[in-house]
Order: structure tokens, then C-alpha cells, then sequence
């Protein structure tokens, strides 16, 4: 696997953890040096939690120039995605409460899909067509809730994936032109839509941001290649 060349002898990985405290609120700022030299075996080694977890509301973390912030939504949020009927046999919402979501049996429009295991994710790389999801949920009111019960940010690097665990770090390239950007997968998608059957065969779907990043927010489509970054948590 191949990475970013990085001149500076660290780069530092920034988590900002907020947990609610009534009647108000505190945040906890903790950083934690990540060392080029512990780049080893494909694992990129990170100090520190990089997802949410029981009593924080916010997290932001980087990886080398990309930087990722995760919120969890409000319960009332809507779905991205609201043809997600039942995630391990349950209501949605009460899958994500449970935290039953990171790689449950999930049934779109009566269709079942299992994704894969989380060591079968760590090898995943793949070559198909992208597209890109939340320009309406940009002119609507409130915010929306991916599938694991982050808060959706059409202007961040997220993605929607059928079958890889979440949440995921995954490198993207567009093989039109050589981009390529570091996104956080937290949703699920994309799936054939009722205009569209052969919209399900997209192998992802990302966010406004990403794609604007990648260069082919204004066309819709690009084909690219789309590989898991195997992360080692060390806390």
C-alpha cells in the first residue's frame, strides 16, 4: 500500500470528545501524535479512539490532510436513506440506539443484504462506478441521520457503501483523472432506485464534498477505485 509522502516527522491526530454534562455541556480536547515510522505492515496506527462511542457527541480526527468530523445525529432526525427498513431484525433507529449497526443483515425494500466480515474488509478493494448523494438534503430543513446514527454532512468526505462494515476509512480514486481523497464510510447505499435498476450496481455512493474534491461533482458519475485503509487503533 502506498502513502502520501509526509516530510515532517509527525502529524498529528486531533480529537475533540463532547459529552453532555447537564445542565450544560463540556469539551475534552485531547491530541495524539500519530509517527510516520508507525505506518507498518499497511496498518496506518492511530493513539486514540476515532469513532464515536457511550457519552460523546463529537469527534474530530485527521488523517495526513484529510480531516473528518463525526457528530451524532438527534434521534429525530430523519434517514439519508429511508428505504432501510430493519438493520439485524430491528426498527433502524433501535438498531443504531443498541449499537447493533457495524456489520448487521439490513433489509432494503424487502431485499436482504449482509455485509462482509470485518477481516474480509481490511483486504477490500474494488474497481466501478461512484456517484454522489445529499445535494437535497442541502435545501431542506434539519439535518439527516446515516445509517450508523452519525450526522450527515453533504460538504463532508463520507460515503454510503451495500456491503463494507461501518464505520471504514476507504481511499477513493477517480480514475478519470488521478484524484484520489481519504472518506469516512458511515451509510449505506447506493440501491437501485425506482427510475434507475441499474443505479444499484454503483459500488459507492459519496457525499457532495467528496465528489467536489474528486472532480466530478457537476457530472454525476466517475469511474474509480475504492480501497480500505486498514487502521490499528492503539488507546
Amino acid at each position: 500500500m502506498r502513502h502520501r509522502k509526509d516530510t515532517s516527522p509527525t502529524f498529528r491526530l486531533i480529537i475533540f470528545l463532547t459529552a453532555f454534562l447537564l445542565p450544560g455541556c463540556s469539551i475534552i480536547e485531547t491530541a495524539f501524535d500519530v509517527a510516520k515510522g508507525t505506518v507498518k505492515g499497511g496498518y496506518y496506527v492511530i493513539k486514540g479512539a476515532y469513532h464515536l462511542t457511550a457519552g460523546t457527541t463529537k469527534v474530530i480526527y485527521h488523517i495526513g490532510k484529510f480531516t473528518f468530523e463525526v457528530l451524532r445525529a438527534p434521534k429525530e432526525w430523519p434517514l439519508t436513506n429511508e428505504d432501510i427498513e430493519t438493520i439485524d431484525g430491528l426498527p433502524v433507529k433501535e438498531a443504531i440506539r443498541q449499537g447493533r449497526v457495524k456489520r448487521a443483515p439490513y433489509v432494503v425494500k424487502g431485499k436482504r443484504y449482509v455485509p462482509m466480515s470485518v477481516k474480509r474488509a481490511q483486504t477490500y478493494e474494488e474497481t466501478g462506478v461512484a456517484s454522489w448523494y445529499g445535494e437535497e438534503t442541502r435545501r431542506q430543513k434539519g439535518g439527516h441521520m446515516t445509517a450508523n446514527g452519525e450526522a450527515f454532512n453533504p460538504k463532508g468526505l463520507t460515503a454510503a457503501h451495500k456491503y463494507l462494515p461501518l464505520p471504514i476509512n476507504v481511499k477513493v480514486t477517480n480514475l478519470e483523472n488521478g484524484r484520489s481523497i481519504i472518506v469516512r464510510v458511515n451509510d449505506r447505499g447506493p440501491f437501485p432506485s425506482v427510475n434507475n435498476s441499474k443505479s444499484g450496481k454503483r459500488i459507492i455512493d459519496l457525499s457532495y464534498g467528496a465528489a467536489k474534491r474528486l472532480g466530478f461533482h457537476k457530472k454525476g458519475l466517475t469511474r474509480v477505485r475504492v480501497k480500505v485503509i486498514r487502521v490499528k487503533v492503539e488507546t
